[in-house]
């Protein structure tokens, strides 16, 4: 029982720094970034009000999807490991491409 609690931990430790992104940094004068600081997103982004919507959106769906590892972890921990693995792996694939796109869009 323990194992499957501090993988649910684990997750919301995961879960919250991207819920928190998500809520705070919707309305911000400043681009969100895609975790590696581009300071050069003000320049790139035309319309950031909107922008930051869609990426407060991505943000909130991997915060999401690391809740539901947490909550497979409690259920059956091989759940919770699999899950995890692909939030970790296939999942940041994912948010990059649609990071990309988001940028696509608003640039």
């Amino acid at each position: 029982m323990v194992g499957r609690i501090v993988g649910l931990v684990s997750c919301l430790m995961c879960a919250v720094p991207f819920l928190i992104i998500s809520l705070y940094d919707r309305n911000s004068s400043e681009p969100i970034h895609f975790w590696s600081g581009d300071t050069s997103l003000k320049k790139k982004v035309k319309n950031i009000r909107d922008y930051n919507r869609e990426m407060s959106e991505l943000y909130k769906k991997c915060a999401i999807m690391f809740l539901v590892a947490g909550i497979g972890f409690i259920v059956y921990p091989a759940i919770g490991i699999i899950l995890v693995c692909l939030n970790s792996t296939l999942g940041i694939y994912i948010m990059y491409r649609i990071y990309k796109k988001i940028l696509h869009t608003y640039s």
